[in-house]
C-alpha cells in the first residue's frame, strides 16, 4: 500500500521565508503520519494571487505593487527555498509534489505557475509549469511549457501532475495518461463541483489514483492591505470566512472519492492507495493500450523547456 497525504494548511501569503518553514515542517508531519507522498496545492508556496481577477484594470499601480510583491515571494528552482524543501523531503524519506510561484530568476520579473515533484532522497525530479494560464492569471503567470509533462518514477510510485484548468486540456491529459501516472497529483487553489467533476472524470479516465490538493486559506490568514482586493477575485464564493475552503481528497481510478472531499477547515487528508489497482481498472479501459487507436488517432507534445 501506498500513503498520500495532502497538505490542506494554510499558506503564507506572499512571504516566501516563512512559507518554506512551514512546508518544511508539513512535510515532517506529513512523514510521521505515515505518508510516502506529501501532496500541497496550486502556488501554497507563495499563495495564490486572487486579486488578479479584481485589479485588471490599465496602468494599475496597486496592481503593480502586488504584482512586485508576488515576485519577491516566489522561489527559483535552484534557489535556497527549493533546497530547503529538497532536504526535508530527504531528512523524512518522504516524496513531495509542492505548488509555488516560480520565479525564473533572483531579479526575474518572469513569473510561473508551477509544481516541482521532490524524490524521497531529496532529488528535484522535474518541474511542471502550466502551459497557459487561465483569464486574468496571464497578468501575473508567464504560459509554460510541456517539458514537465510526465510522470516520475518515485518510491511512491509514478507521479505525475497538472495544474488547475490543465485538466481540460485533452491532449495534455492524453500525454500524462500516455506516461502510465499511478498517482496523480491535480494542483487546486479550491474545489468547486467543477474541480471535482475534472479530477474524477481524470481518474476514470486515466485509471490512476488522483490526489485532488485544495488550498484552506481563512481571512485572517490574508494581508489586510490586499484582503479587500482578494475578496473580489474570489468573487460570489467568498463566504466571509474563508477565500478558500479546501475540499481537498483522493479518487480511484473507478472516479470514486477515497476520502473527502475535505471542507471547511485545516487537515492533513490521508488515504492508502493499492496501486495494484491502477493496472486492474484497465482491463476493460485502457486509452494509451488497447483502447487506443493509433492508426486513427494521432497527437504529439513539444516537451522541450522554453528559453
Amino acid at each position: 500500500m501506498t500513503r498520500i497525504c495532502i497538505v490542506q494548511q494554510p499558506p503564507h501569503v506572499l512571504d516566501l521565508d516563512a512559507g518554506t518553514e512551514a512546508a518544511v515542517r508539513h512535510i515532517a508531519e506529513a512523514a510521521a503520519l505515515g505518508a510516502d507522498l506529501a501532496v500541497f496545492p496550486e502556488t501554497w508556496l507563495g499563495g495564490y494571487p486572487a486579486w488578479v481577477f479584481a485589479l485588471a484594470g490599465w496602468n494599475d499601480a496597486e496592481a503593480r505593487h502586488w504584482f512586485q510583491r508576488l515576485a519577491t515571494a516566489s522561489a527559483t528552482a535552484d534557489g535556497d527555498h527549493m533546497r530547503a524543501l529538497r532536504q526535508a523531503a530527504a531528512t523524512h524519506g518522504i516524496n513531495v509534489v509542492m505548488g509555488f510561484n516560480e520565479r525564473r530568476g533572483p531579479a526575474s520579473a518572469t513569473l510561473y505557475n508551477s509544481g516541482a515533484t521532490i524524490s524521497a532522497d531529496g532529488e528535484l525530479l522535474g518541474v511542471h509549469r502550466k502551459m497557459l494560464p487561465t483569464h486574468t492569471e496571464r497578468l501575473v503567470w508567464t504560459p509554460g511549457d510541456a517539458h514537465g509533462l510526465r510522470a516520475y518514477d518515485t518510491s511512491a510510485g509514478r507521479v505525475g501532475s497538472l495544474v488547475c484548468w490543465e485538466h481540460w486540456h485533452p491532449i495534455a491529459r492524453h500525454a500524462m495518461h500516455h506516461s502510465n501516472e499511478q498517482i496523480h497529483v491535480a494542483l487546486w487553489p479550491d474545489m468547486p463541483s467543477a474541480h471535482q467533476l475534472a479530477s474524477r472524470s481524470y481518474a476514470f479516465e486515466g485509471r490512476c489514483f488522483v490526489a485532488c490538493a485544495a488550498t484552506w486559506l481563512p481571512v485572517d490568514d490574508v494581508p489586510q492591505e490586499i484582503r479587500d482586493a482578494y475578496a473580489r477575485g474570489v468573487g460570489p464564493d467568498f463566504d466571509g470566512e474563508s477565500m478558500f475552503p479546501g475540499g481537498s481528497g483522493v479518487v480511484g481510478p473507478d472516479g470514486e472519492w477515497r476520502t473527502g472531499p475535505v471542507l471547511g477547515g485545516p487537515a492533513m487528508v490521508v488515504a492508502d492507495v493499492d496501486l495494484a489497482e491502477t493496472v486492474a481498472y484497465k482491463h476493460d479501459l485502457d486509452v494509451t493500450g488497447h483502447y487506443d487507436r493509433p492508426d486513427l488517432l494521432q497527437w504529439s507534445v513539444q516537451g522541450t523547456r522554453t528559453r
